[in-house]
């Protein structure tokens, strides 16, 4: 481990992983701390819903074409249930080959990790950052390794670790709701289309995996500790009643699991010398798959503004609140964007049912309307 580098990349994830191929090839000497022990163990699998811009910045560091199970998202349809409106969105109406994608958690990961290997980007493993300190002039993390602990200091320290995150004064909002995940196969194969469908007790979202569907159905937490104990027949007549018959009679489930589900961020993602991005400072509600594609714009636009920053720049102030301005949009767009969605669908007032209805009978007629929808999906705020 070296005791100090131009930029130390708190968190080997994907975020951190996809940030540090981003600097390889410039003159940035930079350091990569991963708490995980062993990188070529597979990570946690679970299915991860990419936009077609999230796609963009893996093919510019060389990762997308060594992905192998990837399923395009080429429709999306969107439904309130007990409602008759309903908008239909085409990656062709977008002149793009897809809206988005469906891989594998460890898979890209893997992928990561395996391009930084070809790299001079040093990855430091079993490494547990403790804390991160700001200084005139740096930043100082203090790391555990093999129970002996370390100090690194760096120009910038860039926290995309979120259980490093996890200890910084945080703004939480409770939804009451859990997130069963699930795979599913059903009559209907997907085909490239994708669904989200919003009920009074939270969305439920299934997105194309192979022949079958990632299935991600939120509710209150008894509701999924519920649905996580019923046998595999009984859960998939509930998901029928639940969700509809868009694609038929649901045949199969497996992998169900489950986790809470909350928005969560971090209020000042700067200080001297450090900065935080990722789900390290925004953890979104899984509605509309924004969270991971933000935390990847994170990375890409952090990545320029240290390319474009003179040494003696790096980690001032003035370049991280650069970097700040022009996240800020897009970051507090996407978060609004989701919170809105999760505060308008999850109840059954009739006022707002037939609001939404009209909403989305709109959405599916208006042109410019829909398009501005699709292009911030697929590319942010920003569009």
């Amino acid at each position: 481990m070296r005791e100090h580098s131009d930029v130390v990349i708190i968190g080997g994830g994907p975020v951190g992983a996809a940030l540090a191929l981003a600097l390889a090839d410039s003159e940035t000497d930079v350091q990569v701390l991963e708490a995980r022990a062993d990188l070529d163990r597979p990570a946690h699998k679970r299915t991860l819903a990419l936009s077609y811009g999230s796609r963009l910045i893996l093919e510019r560091l060389n990762v997308w074409a060594a992905l192998r199970t990837v399923t395009e998202i080429r429709d999306i349809h969107i439904s309130q249930a007990g409602s008759l409106g309903m908008a239909r969105l085409h990656a062709a109406e977008e002149s793009l080959p897809a809206l988005g994608y469906v891989v594998d958690y460890a898979e890209l990961d893997s992928g990561l990790h395996a391009a930084l290997r070809r790299t001079e980007v040093a990855v430091v493993t079993a490494a547990h950052v403790k804390d991160v300190a700001s200084y005139a002039g740096y930043a100082r993390a203090r790391v555990e390794i093999a129970g002996v602990t370390r100090h690194v200091t760096s120009r910038l320290a860039v926290v995309a670790d979120g259980g490093t995150g996890s200890s910084m004064p945080r703004q939480t909002k409770d939804y009451a709701q859990h997130a069963l995940l699930a795979l599913v196969s059903a009559e209907v194969g997907p085909h490239g289309w994708a669904y989200e469908r919003f009920t009074a007790e939270g969305p439920v979202a299934l997105l194309p995996q192979d022949d079958g569907y990632a299935l991600v159905w939120t509710a209150t937490p008894e509701r999924v500790k519920a649905l996580l104990e019923l046998p595999d027949d009984v859960f998939l007549r509930d998901l029928h009643a639940h969700f509809g018959d868009r694609v038929g009679r649901f045949l199969s489930v497996s992998s169900r699991n489950s986790f809470p589900v909350n928005l969560s961020y971090v209020r000042e993602t700067i200080a001297p010398h450090r900065v935080i991005i990722g789900n390290a400072a925004h953890i979104l509600h899984p509605v509309a798959g924004q969270g991971f594609n933000l935390g990847l714009r994170d990375a890409w636009e952090l990545a320029a503004g240290i390319r474009d920053s003179r040494h003696e720049e790096l980690g001032s102030l003035r370049m991280l609140k650069n970097f700040q301005g022009g996240r800020r949009l897009d970051t507090a767009g996407s978060m609004f964007f989701t919170d809105l969605l999760v505060n308008l669908f999850s109840n059954d007032i009739p006022v707002l049912r037939h609001g939404r209805s009209l909403g989305l009978l709109a959405l599916q007629q208006i042109r410019p309307l829909k398009r501005f929808v699709a292009r911030r999906m697929i590319f942010g705020a920003q569009g």
